[in-house]
Order: C-alpha cells, then sequence, then structure tokens
C-alpha cells in the first residue's frame, strides 16, 4: 500500500453489528423493555386471534365430522294466511320411505303445556321450557346421548314419564336422577327417567321436557301431528332428499314444511367468527403502530443521548453507512425482541384456551411469521429516520457537549 494511503474502513462483521447494535438496549434496558411492550402485545394479539380462530375452526369441523353432516330437519312452515301450518301425521312414515333415507325421528310441541319444578311455582315462571312428545329414536337421529339414567321406552312412553334436556334440567333444578324424582308438567306429576346432554345439532331439545306421544296423547291432549322431524340420509345423497323432502312430508300443500340442515348453522358460525376476527386484528395493529411509535422515540432519544459516540466513531473511522447499519438494527432488533416475545404470549394464550375448550392447539404459520415480519417492518420504519440522522453528523459537531 502506498505510503500516505488511508486504509478504507472494514465492514462490521455480523457478529460485531449485533454486539454493537445490542449496546444501547443493554445499556438501557427499562426503556427498551417499555418500548418493545407495545411491539409485543400487538404481535400477541395477532397470534391468538389468528392461532384461536384456527383452533376454533379445527375443532368445530371436527365436531361437525363427528356429529355427521347428513341430518336433515322439517319444521312447521307457514300457510297462505301467515299462520303455523301443520304437518300430517302420515309425514315420518313417508318420509322414511325415501331410499337415502335411513334414520327418521320426529318431536310434536305441546304449546299448552307447561312444567314447573312442583305445583307451587307462579305459572308466570316458565323458565322458557317447552314441553314435547318424542318418538323412541331421537337419540340416535340427533347425535345426542344420555348423561344420566334411561331414555323412553316402549313401556314408559305411555306412562307420566319424562327425560330432560340438559338446559332443562339444570333451570329446574335437578341434578341427578333417582327413584321417585318427579316434575309438574300439564298439571300432574311425571317421574323423571333421564337427562340428557347438550344437543348441538337440535339445541331446542336442550330446553324440553320430553315424554312418549302415547303418554303425551293420554295425559297432555296431544292431537298426534309432529312438529319436528330430524331426517337421516346417506351423506351422498343429502342434496337429493333435501329436493324431495317437503313435497313427501306435505304432498298437499310442501310449503307448509320448511326443510334446514343443523349443520349449515355451524359452518355459518364458523364463518361468523372471520368478522370478529378482523375487529381483533384492528386493534393488534393499532398496538402495533404504538409500539413502533415508541421504538422511533427511544431511537431518537438515544441519537441525542449517544452524540458523542457517534462522534468518536466517526473520528475513528467509522463511515456514514457504519453509523446508518447500527443504529438500523438496534431499531430492528428492538422490534424483534418485542415480537418474538409477543409469539410466545399470543401462542401460550392459544394453547391455555383451546385446552379449556377441548380443541386441537393450531397455531399457523402466517400467524407467528406475520407477527415477527410485522415486527421486523415496525423495526426499520421506526428506526429509519434516526439512523439517517445519526449517520448525518459530522464527527466535529457530534463530539460538542451536548
Amino acid at each position: 500500500m502506498p505510503a500516505g494511503t488511508i486504509p478504507a474502513p472494514a465492514r462490521l462483521r455480523p457478529g460485531d453489528l449485533a454486539r454493537v447494535a445490542s449496546v444501547g438496549l443493554r445499556t438501557r434496558r427499562l426503556r427498551a423493555a417499555l418500548s418493545a411492550l407495545g411491539i409485543a402485545i400487538g404481535v400477541a394479539a395477532i397470534v391468538a386471534v389468528l392461532g384461536l380462530s384456527s383452533s376454533s375452526s379445527a375443532g368445530l369441523l371436527a365436531e361437525i365430522s363427528q356429529l355427521g353432516t347428513n341430518l336433515l330437519t322439517v319444521t312447521n312452515g307457514e300457510n297462505l294466511s301467515g299462520q303455523t301450518a301443520e304437518l300430517p301425521e302420515t309425514a315420518p312414515a313417508m318420509i322414511a320411505r325415501i331410499g337415502p333415507v335411513y334414520q327418521v325421528a320426529d318431536t310434536a310441541a305441546l304449546s299448552s303445556a307447561t312444567a314447573y319444578r312442583s305445583p307451587l311455582i307462579p305459572a308466570i315462571d316458565t323458565n322458557a321450557l317447552s314441553v314435547q312428545a318424542t318418538s323412541l329414536n331421537l337419540l340416535p337421529a340427533i347425535a345426542t346421548t344420555l348423561h344420566q339414567g334411561r331414555f323412553l321406552n316402549q313401556a314408559t312412553a305411555r306412562e307420566p314419564v319424562a327425560v330432560l334436556g340438559a338446559a332443562a334440567a339444570q333451570r329446574l333444578g335437578v341434578g341427578r336422577v333417582f327413584s321417585g324424582e318427579r316434575i309438574w308438567v300439564g298439571g300432574q306429576w311425571f317421574y323423571v327417567a333421564g337427562i340428557l346432554r347438550p344437543s348441538v345439532l337440535a339445541p331446542a331439545i336442550d330446553s324440553s321436557v320430553l315424554v312418549g306421544f302415547p303418554a303425551a296423547e293420554k295425559y297432555l291432549g296431544l292431537d298426534g301431528h309432529p312438529s319436528t322431524i330430524y331426517v337421516r340420509a346417506q351423506t351422498g345423497q343429502v342434496s337429493a332428499v333435501w329436493s324431495v323432502l317437503a313435497a313427501t312430508a306435505s304432498p298437499e300443500n310442501p310449503s307448509d314444511a320448511t326443510i334446514s340442515q343443523p349443520s349449515a348453522a355451524l359452518t355459518a358460525q364458523a364463518d361468523a367468527q372471520s368478522a370478529l376476527n378482523s375487529l381483533f386484528l384492528g386493534l393488534g395493529a393499532v398496538a402495533l403502530l404504538v409500539g413502533g411509535v415508541g421504538v422511533a422515540n427511544i431511537m431518537v432519544i438515544s441519537v441525542l443521548e449517544r452524540r458523542s459516540e457517534i462522534g468518536l466513531r466517526r473520528a475513528l473511522g467509522a463511515t456514514r453507512g457504519s453509523i446508518r447499519t447500527q443504529f438500523l438494527s438496534e431499531a430492528i432488533l428492538l422490534s424483534l425482541c418485542g415480537g418474538a416475545i409477543g409469539v410466545v404470549l399470543g401462542s401460550l394464550a392459544t394453547a391455555v384456551y383451546a385446552h379449556a375448550k377441548d380443541w386441537a392447539i393450531v397455531i399457523p404459520a402466517e400467524a407467528w411469521a406475520g407477527g415477527l415480519g410485522a415486527a421486523t417492518a415496525i423495526g426499520v420504519i421506526a428506526g429509519l429516520l434516526p439512523a439517517l440522522r445519526a449517520a448525518r453528523m459530522s464527527p466535529t459537531e457530534a463530539l460538542r457537549t451536548v
């Protein structure tokens, strides 16, 4: 090298750059932690929202798969005068003749009958309970089971015996089934034979007191017309069964029958969650923005406080690019620390909540990758201006006493 030639300053190696960039964070730990807090909260919100959404959807899809998507319900429609129509008494038997249909169960609502814990309860305190007559094959049709006791059989369906839905048992204060347990239904005592588990596909059953059709006709004045028919069809033939179900249930007036698919409501519930997800993601973005402002603020202050350091490094040969890279790397490192903490917190919140709900724990890659990517972008944007300002300082200006 010729005499008098000043060698070009070597670029910082990655290890040296990381060490230099962390100096400001290590010497001002409390301030750095508070600045990273906003980033951590924003990233945690993003990871938790996406993780809970994915876990909820996975749990819902698993539940739908377990319960089946082949359940169709036929309920009373409205006639031309706008009044509730009646399904024919022969509707369940007619529907059972459809080829792909392999199971049919029906219930009939008893609007004139009410259920109470005892006859001493005021008539106005109905607890929003309904009394329904049911066929004996209801449970497999709606994919639910007994929580306690027994369901109706050929013998008890003819006697004043009732089975309670999950919500009905809770509202009536019947916590368990024992010999002699009874409730007041339609002006007389009915013995309690069992309590059902919650029914996801038929929520109306949860708040119902179920009795047999013969007992309902004998003791409660049932006229025999079903109000809801539950139809199980072969999975690949659900659409075909749907198309003929109304005409089969009520050949004279197909409009008297309303057809629905309960599993479709669960799918719509999953779709509705996405709207709330957008709201919470927006709140997470606001927290990220606040965190970015905090990072920018600490970097501006850091540049002002470390002018002597900047001047000394420039005097020893550091280039503007080195100074710029140092402070920009410090801002990115600060944001990444907050982002990493946010990913851990969001994942932990997702795992705890999903475990409590018995969902599969699903944290999509876009949740944590997006969170870290957003934190990095925030660090670049927040640190760019302070880094440029530090790089523009001349050695003599920077070494002045502030």
